[in-house]
């Protein structure tokens, strides 16, 4: 019981926590923005969020080689941070003004990446923790680094697979990308420029 408690504050509450913010912060702006009568703003916002979740890519393009500058650890946190606080923006955007189906199935794809960013780094830092104790346990029973190696071989082989979950996260992030790109140019297109 006491394992399930800690694996619940430990592990699923500060994802929920992360995402029940982000819903919750966004209704709260909105209702500010309804209150003072300042729905225009929230018609705007969409621009900067979607401008810091192109910046949250850096890491990513790093992580890729295709850019050399910055520490991945740190444009890790950058990543999670910008992309959170423009996926705010964009909810709070789409909250006051989206009107197409266009514009509702971005927010849902970028809801569905958010999630799954979430999930990912969780996941991740838990079996990095997992993996962690048990080699630290061995090690204090005196356990030689073969024999390390061969009690942590499966392990291993289940954190390399946790690692893949991008290979999930790459396809919904694609679909968001594409989603957001049709909704911003169907915005341009049917702009009333008069």
């Amino acid at each position: 019981m006491a394992l399930r408690a800690r694996l619940l504050r430990r592990e699923v509450l500060p994802f929920l926590a992360s995402f029940v913010a982000l819903a919750l912060l966004a209704l709260a702006i909105d209702g500010l923005l309804h209150l003072l009568n300042l729905l225009w703003i929230g018609r705007w916002l969409g621009i900067p969020g979607t401008l810091l979740i192109i910046g949250s890519t850096a890491y990513s393009l790093r992580k890729r080689k295709l850019i050399q500058r910055g520490h991945p650890a740190r444009l890790l946190r950058w990543h999670e941070a910008l992309a959170w606080l423009g996926s705010l923006l964009v909810l709070v955007h789409a909250g006051v003004h989206f009107n197409a189906i266009l514009g509702w199935l971005a927010v849902w794809a970028m809801l569905i990446n958010v999630g799954s960013g979430l999930t990912g780094k969780f996941l991740l830092d838990r079996s990095r923790r997992r993996l962690e104790e048990a080699r630290q346990r061995m090690r204090a029973q005196g356990l030689t680094d073969e024999e390390l190696a061969d009690r942590l071989y499966w392990d291993s082989l289940t954190f390399d697979a946790v690692k893949q979950w991008r290979v999930v996260h790459f396809p919904i992030t694609m679909a968001f990308t594409v989603l957001a790109t049709a909704h911003i140019v169907a915005i341009f297109l049917f702009w009333g420029w008069k």
